[in-house]
């Protein structure tokens, strides 16, 4: 069931998301401050490209670098890429058919916010 949804996914959006994250990841590592956000860019690319099956656990070693790090995510770009999850969550919710594919908008919501620190199962 893993495999159909991911492959529903792909075919309904989530290659053309996950697109976005690895050409806004070559952006951001054009310089050597943005190489880490550039990273966690492909991190949310490849959640965003195989949903379906990975679960995002907070990392027990996250210090106050991490913290850091989150914050300025969120002022550069990661409020409004939550933004766009969670609306299209709350669009996917509207139908029955839908709610699986608006979960795991609410999962990409989750790591867009603060990524720094999570680590993908």
């Amino acid at each position: 069931m893993k495999i159909l949804g991911n492959i529903i996914w792909l075919i309904f959006g989530g290659l053309e998301t996950a697109i976005e994250y690895i050409l806004a990841s070559i952006a951001m590592m054009v310089t050597i401050i943005g190489i880490p956000f550039g990273l966690q860019s492909i991190k949310m690319a490849q959640v965003a490209l195989w949903p379906f099956g990975t679960q995002i656990r907070k990392k027990p070693t996250s210090g106050c670098l991490n913290t850091v790090m989150n914050i300025i995510w969120f002022f550069v770009g990661g409020l409004w890429i939550w933004l766009t999850h969670v609306l299209f969550g709350c669009v996917f919710y509207i139908t029955i058919i839908g709610i699986p594919f608006g979960k795991q908008h609410f999962k990409l919501a989750h790591i867009s916010l603060t990524p720094f620190g999570r680590e993908i199962i």
